[in-house]
């Protein structure tokens, strides 16, 4: 029986226009272009070591990113007018470790792309986050 690895590659919609969705990745969230395609109008971003792979053709996806700095990030994008779906908030207290070292706490804000993708940005913090919330 083979061994399944790590998630290599996430297809994510491209939208109407190619160039908008990774100008957005770019300006919004500072991923750079890794590869692109014409035609036939793919690109590829890197998010560590899984490829995101846009493309026309496929439905909007849902993918989940880590951030440092969460809440600056979000008083930063919304003060230039980006809209976010869901303001940074506290999703689960990990005091087993079950999803990374025990004892921290997981925050998530949500946006979307121009594609109509939706980011999830994750921050893994100490259980005493900034907000003063044990």
């Amino acid at each position: 029986m083979p061994a399944v690895g790590a998630v290599r590659q996430v297809a994510l919609s491209a939208g109407r226009d190619l160039d908008i969705t990774l100008a957005f990745w770019r300006d919004v969230l500072g991923m750079g272009v890794h590869a692109r395609y014409d035609p036939p109008g793919i690109a590829f971003i890197m998010a560590g070591d899984v490829r995101l792979f846009f493309t026309d053709g496929v439905p909007a996806g849902i993918v989940y990113l880590d951030i440092t700095g969460l809440e600056a990030f979000h008083a930063q994008a919304k003060a230039a007018g980006i809209p976010f779906t869901a303001p940074p908030a506290l999703v689960h207290r990990d005091t087993e470790g079950q999803f990374g070292p025990a004892g921290e706490s997981e925050w998530m804000a949500f946006l979307k792309d121009p594609a109509g993708n939706t980011i999830g940005l994750v921050e893994r913090l100490p259980s005493e986050d900034p907000k003063g919330n044990p």
